[in-house]
């Protein structure tokens, strides 16, 4: 499949930002007290996130409005985008048939976002990972009736590692229906150890939640047993600069770590993607040293407080050649969605 994004010229290719529907549909299950979200109005052109009765997020218009987001994708040398929704919404704390409707509901948003500019927007939906059978169920809905690119997924699913075998199944399947998966930080690890402003869970928790997710990924088995699966983690990978030496240096020198996981971690690290959502020149330089310039591509956490209002000048002041920068502005992410 082919579309103008793929050219040189074109712009960036952006893999990740959110998306929130303006609405919700009303909650029309038979349980009491599920947390269900809503949207309320908020000024001036915002509206707050509402789950179980408390505002969990006040989000822009841009996270629904396709026009506003081609407006700041103009004004950024961006050409295109993959929508995913606000991790929040996967869900995973709902009961399987109720995460189901909510997945069906983001997944038709979000092929509506990308009908509205097919050449502009890619998407990968949401599935209710706490039930295997539904999530293969709307994996495979997703992705061959609705036409997504693939599914977003968090880096645990009620605290079990994205990696454990009882998601095998799914990944089988993802890898059957040729389907990207981008996995992001969702409920991290650890956040009793916090000090300070609730913001830090993304700032603090996040590099360290998705550090071990892709561990999970590595030393599962997951990556050996599904070798043409195509696998990004968001947010640079965290803590998996730190981690991928040290696993290393530990599976090269005990035999008990190398029997126990089928690929070496530096192998491993090097068959995953990458967005490049490190806020550092010199850390993303690094991050490309480690796993590879064809696995490295722009995400800016659009349209986020924390995200990368400039991507483009960002991949620019890294200094590389020229096939290499144009690897990181959208051939890497174009190979990743399958679209090359």
């Amino acid at each position: 499949m082919n579309a103008p994004f793929l050219h040189s010229g074109c712009g960036c290719l952006d893999v990740h930002t959110h998306v929130i529907p303006a609405e919700f549909p009303r909650y029309l299950g038979r349980r009491a007290n599920v947390p269900w979200p809503s949207m309320r109005a908020a000024q001036p052109c915002h509206r707050h996130v509402v789950i179980s009765e408390q505002i969990y997020r006040t989000v822009p218009h841009h996270s629904w409005d396709t026009g506003a987001r081609l407006a700041d994708m103009d004004a950024t040398d961006v050409g295109h985008q993959v929508l995913s929704p606000m991790p929040e919404l996967l869900s995973y704390w709902m009961e399987g048939d109720d995460a189901a409707v909510l997945s069906r509901y983001l997944n038709e948003t979000l092929a509506g976002m990308v009908a509205s500019a097919p050449t502009r927007f890619s998407a990968l939906g949401a599935a209710p990972l706490q039930d295997v059978d539904r999530a293969i169920a709307e994996l495979a809905h997703a992705v061959g009736t609705l036409g997504l690119a693939g599914v977003e997924v968090g880096s645990n699913v009620m605290g079990v590692p994205i990696g454990d075998a009882r998601f095998w199944p799914f990944f089988e399947a993802a890898q059957a229906l040729d389907a990207a998966i981008f996995v992001h930080p969702l409920r991290p690890a650890g956040m009793e150890r916090l000090l300070g402003p609730s913001a830090l869970e993304q700032v603090v928790a996040f590099p360290g939640e998705i550090g071990l997710a892709a561990a999970s990924l590595m030393t599962g088995g997951l990556l050996a047993r599904f070798p043409n699966l195509r696998i990004a983690l968001s947010h640079g990978g965290g803590s998996i600069q730190a981690l991928v030496p040290r696993m290393q240096f530990a599976w090269e020198k005990q035999g008990a770590l190398r029997d126990a996981i089928a690929l070496a971690p530096v192998e491993a690290a090097r068959a995953l993607y990458y967005d490049d959502l490190l806020y550092s020149p010199q850390a993303i330089r690094a991050l490309v040293e480690l796993v590879g310039d064809d696995r490295v591509m722009i995400g800016t956490d659009y349209p986020f407080a924390i995200m990368d209002a400039d991507p483009a000048a960002r991949i620019a002041s890294l200094g590389l050649p020229g096939d290499v920068t144009e690897r990181l502005r959208w051939k890497n992410a174009a190979t990743w969605l399958g679209r090359i």
